[in-house]
């Protein structure tokens, strides 16, 4: 089987990349490289640096392909209440042009990533028959994104799955971008010497899946009878406050003291983790690791390829008094 991922040098995409090599599969991969690391994609995997909303470079990726994972995203929900154009720009027209692409080479399914921002402030945990209603515009377009996938793929006859995966964290998992992976960024800070932000009273509470963990209902869902389906993909057991999350990194460092608190940022999510009970029926899903595993491991990795200055490369559009003082002063 030929497997095509999008989003191949970021975390999940690259853990699936190289998963599917390792069952024997032929795997190219897309990215252009704002978002993930270059070495997180072995050499021997083609990879093609591309921006996925170019429709005629993925018609070219996808040629030949049996399935696709489309991973890529600009996935900063946080920084889409004041960045709405850019990323809904990075999330919705290139999930068309991904689709698109399929559809041109009668690719068989198409495995869409959306996130959990899709469902909003609705009450925990998620399940995925509830109503989705998104908070910010980066949820908005994981959601329109998905209904524009399901439309294309009626229309062009191919099967499409979304997966909605859970705050996923491990080794390889950008930790220099300031708006976006709160483990890795609590982390990097630690590693530095200073203390984890978080942000409001840090009473906020999520679910994290070890990138592991993700990987093989991911890769089940490409032969599995699940056309059509959505899989939340993301373990229900450990739910964390941040505040308790934020002192876990800090030990995992070892580091002393207490977390800087600084104010609430605006569309946070107070409560938001999943049930997986769909995943575990239909798709054998399972917790391998706990959260204490998966930070001391992301923690271990960052500490091994080295603690870096954050990087501010995301445009800001809208600059008000709600914007996090960090992000405008470039000091995270």
């Amino acid at each position: 089987m030929k497997v095509h991922v999008t989003g191949a040098c970021g975390l999940l995409g690259s853990h699936l990349a190289r998963r599917w090599v390792e069952l024997g599969a032929i795997v190219t991969g897309s990215d252009n490289l704002s978002g993930g690391y270059r070495d997180n994609l072995p050499e021997s995997i083609q990879l093609a640096v591309v921006d996925c909303c170019d429709l005629e470079a993925m018609t070219i990726a996808a040629e030949g392909v049996e399935v696709v994972y489309h991973c890529a995203a600009a996935a900063h929900d946080g920084l889409s209440v004041f960045s709405p154009l850019h990323v809904t720009r990075s999330i919705f027209v290139q999930t068309v042009a991904v689709a698109t692409a399929c559809a041109r080479n009668r690719v068989r399914r198409l495995i869409t990533c959306s996130s959990m921002a899709r469902y909003g402030a609705i009450p925990a945990p998620f399940c995925e028959e509830h109503t989705p209603v998104p908070e910010t515009p980066y949820g908005a377009a994981k959601l329109a994104a998905e209904r524009q996938v399901a439309l294309i793929a009626k229309l062009h006859g191919f099967e499409h799955v979304v997966a909605v995966p859970h705050s996923v964290v491990g080794p390889g998992q950008r930790y220099d971008d300031p708006f976006r992976n709160v483990v890795a960024i609590m982390a990097n800070r630690c590693l530095q010497g200073r203390p984890p932000l978080v942000y409001g009273d840090g009473a906020q509470t999520r679910c994290f899946t070890h990138v592991d963990d993700a990987i093989a209902p991911m890769v089940a869902m490409a032969d599995a009878p699940v056309d059509g389906e959505v899989f939340n993909v993301g373990p229900d057991e450990e739910v964390v406050s941040l505040g308790e999350l934020a002192r876990m990194v800090m030990r995992a460092a070892g580091l002393r003291g207490e977390p800087r608190f600084v104010s609430a940022r605006p569309a946070e999510v107070a409560h938001a983790d999943c049930s997986a009970d769909k995943a575990r029926r239909l798709l054998g899903y399972r917790t391998t690791k706990t959260l204490r595993e998966t930070v001391d491991e992301l923690v271990g990795w960052i500490q091994a390829r080295g603690p870096r200055p954050f990087i501010y490369n995301e445009p800001i559009e809208i600059v008000d008094d709600r914007v996090p003082r960090a992000w405008v002063e470039q000091k995270m």
